[in-house]
């Protein structure tokens, strides 16, 4: 990746296919109705890295609130609280 000069923002799962695509834009001189299916492909990838990742925080706050509605209590005082 360091070969190819891929910024460090951009190295992230779906880098090898950004790779191709860079060339590609290099050598069609960055038209935009070329290199569609290069940038779809890494666009599709990005889409489903991000999809997967909103999918991962969901289960976490899930989680989070599963936890503060289990740990929460009812209105009891605890055994080891002193009575004044």
């Amino acid at each position: 990746m360091a070969e190819a000069q891929v910024p460090l923002a951009y190295r992230d799962q779906c880098a090898h296919l950004l790779i191709p695509l860079n060339k590609c834009r290099v050598a069609e001189f960055y038209l935009p109705w070329k290199c569609d299916p290069e940038r779809h492909a890494y666009e599709k990838c990005e889409y489903e890295l991000v999809m997967e990742l909103m999918l991962k925080m969901q289960k976490i706050r899930e989680a989070q609130e599963a936890k503060v509605k289990g740990g929460a209590s009812i209105g009891l005082i605890p055994a080891t609280a002193k009575l004044a």
